[in-house]
């Protein structure tokens, strides 16, 4: 299991050798495929064998490609993650509407509960505010604790004038498709 992120910035190519990635810029650089857990091209100068991506879907690396004003524009995946991933989306699929709530609340519990670890980290006191809404959630979120959260949450992050609405680096970066500066 890779544990490193590798950003590629500068012009190179990018070529596969013996389970190592071969970064050829002004230096040679190798990294062995099984230290890396995400490859992010963030420069559009950038030449990549076909052979490496394949190698690097095989090893299960995420690799992201970003455009020339270094936002994320798409993402390789590989078709067949495991050995019955059209099975598994076909479950999901006929899920009953029942566990497709139960699982929406589990996501929506789990995101409020890691916003609320972040702000508690970073020291803000609004983390109990959203520990709160972990302990008002309701089923499928009838009552939007998931929207009250985010607007505190972002509100503590970057002050009471934020709004996502408005056309900022914020949110451009929060939006990863909208052009910064």
């Amino acid at each position: 299991m890779g544990f490193r992120t590798v950003v590629i910035t500068n012009p190179c190519k990018l070529t596969y050798k013996n389970d190592y990635l071969i970064i050829r810029g002004e230096d040679v650089n190798m990294i062995h495929l099984s230290e890396i857990s995400t490859l992010l091209i963030d420069t559009t100068m950038v030449s990549i064998t076909a052979y490496l991506l394949c190698e690097l879907v095989k090893n299960k690396i995420k690799v992201v490609f970003c455009d020339e004003r270094r936002n994320p524009v798409s993402e390789l995946i590989p078709y067949y993650g495991c050995h019955n991933s059209s099975k598994r989306v076909m479950n999901q699929i006929l899920w009953d509407d029942y566990y497709k709530k139960a699982v929406w609340t589990a996501i929506v519990r789990q995101k409020i509960k890691n916003q609320a670890l972040l702000l508690k980290a970073l020291g803000k006191p609004e983390y109990a505010k959203l520990e709160g809404y972990i302990e008002e959630l309701e089923f499928f979120d009838v009552t939007n604790r998931e929207g009250h959260a985010a607007k505190v949450y972002l509100n503590s992050l970057f002050g009471k004038d934020f709004c996502r609405e408005d056309p900022n680096d914020i949110n451009a970066a929060l939006n990863y498709n909208a052009p910064i500066g």
